[in-house]
This record gives C-alpha cells, structure tokens and sequence, in this order.
C-alpha cells in the first residue's frame, strides 16, 4: 500500500514593496517558521504588458526577500508572480494556504482603516485566516 503524505503546508504574503508590504513580510516570515511552512511571497502584476514585466517583478520581488529576510531565517522560500487583480490573485495563490498576509495601503490612518477596495476584497474571499499588517511608514518597515 502506497502511503501519500502531503507537503509542507505554506504561508502566502503579498508584497508590493510598501512599508506595509515589508512588514507583512516579516510577519508572514515568523508565522512561517513558527508553523514550520513554507513562504510563498508573492507579487501581482497588472495584465496589460505583463509577460513583459513578469521577470523585472520576479527579480524585483527576490531582491527585496533577500534584503529583507536574513537567511539565518532558514525558512523555504516560494517568489510567485501573478497577473491580473490583486485581490483576486492573492486569493486565488492562497486557496490552499494556512494563512494570508498581507499590507494595507500606506494611508490607511487617515480615514480608511482598510485601505482602498483590496483589503476587503481579500477578508471577505480568501479561503484561510488573513493578517493584514498597517499603520507603518517606511521608517518602522526598516
């Protein structure tokens, strides 16, 4: 009898390079490592022109996990770019996660607790628990 054991469950943060991004990074790290998953980091592109900018984000989005991440962290790392709308991506890529996280927009204290439309899209689609991390400047992320 063939016994099948499943992977190594993954903790899925989106980044976009903002102050709320890296710390939703460095979160979703800790959870990562805590849990014993994977890192799935990833970065949604627009559609329009996206094959073109597909690598420039991939390498961007490795550049920034290698600055941000030590790797003293020893945590396995998955970069996965995603085209289309964020909302609808982050969810999509986290279907099987055991988390989510993820930053609200930069502005998010003044008025908007939640940031613009994506916040609440992905509270009320995603298929796991979500974090969102906000209220830091870039100052805190660093």
């Amino acid at each position: 009898m063939q016994v099948i054991v499943p992977g190594p469950g993954y903790v899925a943060v989106g980044h976009d390079g903002s102050p709320n991004a890296t710390v939703a990074l460095r979160r979703a790290a800790a959870e990562a490592r805590r849990r014993h998953a994977r890192l799935d980091a990833i970065r949604v592109t627009p559609r329009p022109g996206g094959l073109r900018r597909t690598p420039v984000a991939w390498l961007g989005l490795r550049k920034e996990v290698a600055r941000l991440l030590p790797r003293l962290q020893h945590i396995s790392t998955r970069l996965r770019i995603a085209r289309g709308d964020t909302s609808t991506e982050l969810c999509r890529i986290a279907k099987h996660a055991e988390l989510l996280v993820i930053g609200a927009r930069v502005n998010s204290r003044h008025g908007k607790p939640l940031g613009g439309a994506t916040v609440p899209e992905i509270l009320a689609g995603a298929a796991c628990d979500v974090i969102v991390c906000e209220n830091e400047t870039a100052d805190e992320a660093e």
